[in-house]
């Protein structure tokens, strides 16, 4: 069972001003229909002062960094530098099927959109701009590990985006094939630079749990800086 002592034990970076959680895949940052329990409930119990103030969002499912603001006027500038796209945010995946490259970008704008199985992000030329960059990491079988990098911050990007092109990401339950969950979509880094006059903050998530199965044939490590992959 979840509590704010096991999450005090995720923190990966704490100052006066910004906190980097390692949220856990399968919490929910907001309230919402059928969630149990949610990361804005616990927020006021994991120090004195002000709760701290999502930067940005995490889907439920997907587990890593996320950044939070201890003050207001942290939590301003923080979303001022994501809405700016002054944020590296690097993900890994483990997908089903194989990239034809090494490396690439899918330039594909999104929008939520009705279809025979609900509504989905689909692609849609007159939505806003969706841009990933990815890498090639590893292959073991049918599965592959790629690093993404979103350019933009669009609603389940890198699982819409990873589908299109035919590498579901393993455990989607909306885009995928595999049904079978826990949703292989982890927040591995994230860096930025919020005042001129301090060095730039960097975290990186430790590999998940749910990733075990698959460390045996993929060799990630838990120091291993994925910039230098």
């Amino acid at each position: 069972m979840l509590t704010a002592d096991l999450l005090r034990r995720r923190v990966l970076h704490l100052d006066d001003a910004v906190l980097i959680l390692d949220k856990p895949g399968g919490l929910a940052v907001h309230k919402g229909t059928g969630t149990q329990h949610d990361l804005e409930q616990f927020l006021p119990l994991l120090f004195d002062g002000p709760p701290p103030r999502l930067a940005h969002r995490l889907d439920m499912d997907t587990s890593g960094c996320l950044v939070l603001g201890r003050t207001a006027d942290a939590a301003a500038r923080l979303g001022r530098l994501f809405s700016q796209r002054r944020v590296e945010k690097r993900y890994w995946a483990l997908v089903r099927g194989r990239p034809e490259t090494e490396a690439g970008v899918i330039d594909q704008p999104l929008r939520k959109l009705p279809g025979p199985e609900g509504d989905r992000m689909r692609p849609d030329a007159s939505a806003p701009p969706a841009v990933t960059r990815w890498r090639l990491l590893g292959t073991a079988a049918e599965v592959s590990w790629l690093e993404l990098q979103p350019e933009t911050g669009r609603t389940h990007q890198l699982r819409a985006h990873c589908a299109l092109m035919g590498w579901p990401i393993l455990g989607d339950r909306l885009y995928g094939r595999d049904q079978i969950p826990p949703l292989l979509l982890h927040a591995r880094s994230i860096s930025f630079q919020l005042e001129r006059a301090r060095a730039p903050i960097t975290a990186t998530a430790p590999v998940p749990a749910a990733w075990e199965p698959w460390r045996s044939r993929f060799h990630f490590g838990d120091g291993t800086d994925p910039s230098t992959l």
